[in-house]
């Protein structure tokens, strides 16, 4: 089977082909650069991606604050981890960086803010 990815390691954003059968990667072509043939194995074989939304912050000057993984989980595990993040309530003042939810779901990823939310 052939499939087609634009990578998204670089800004250049090259069309990548993958041939794969059985489960088997049997060719890379068109990335300029070995990120392009890494990024389309991963896709292949163990696709990983990360998370922005936000959590709910209470007596804050704002009701929200953003947020992020700290690194990339299986892409099976997002609507997982959005139901985790979902339930999270944090206290003004909340300051960037700071993990509102650490190792979610054991997938070795911690949940931090990355806008900080002074006190009302």
């Amino acid at each position: 089977m052939l499939r087609t990815f634009t990578c998204i390691m670089c800004p250049k954003g090259c069309e990548v082909e993958a041939e794969f059968a059985d489960g088997r990667i049997l060719s890379v072509n068109g990335n300029d650069c070995p990120k392009g043939k890494d990024y389309v194995t991963q896709e292949l074989t163990n696709p990983m991606r990360n998370i922005a939304t936000s959590v709910l912050v209470e007596g804050g000057e704002m009701e929200l604050a953003s947020v992020r993984l700290n690194r990339p989980i299986p892409k099976a595990k997002i609507f997982e981890v959005m139901e985790q993040i979902k339930k999270v309530k944090v206290n003004a003042p909340v300051t960037v960086g700071q993990v509102v939810l650490p190792n979610v779901l054991s997938l070795g990823s911690d949940v931090i803010i990355t806008k900080q939310v002074d006190k009302a």
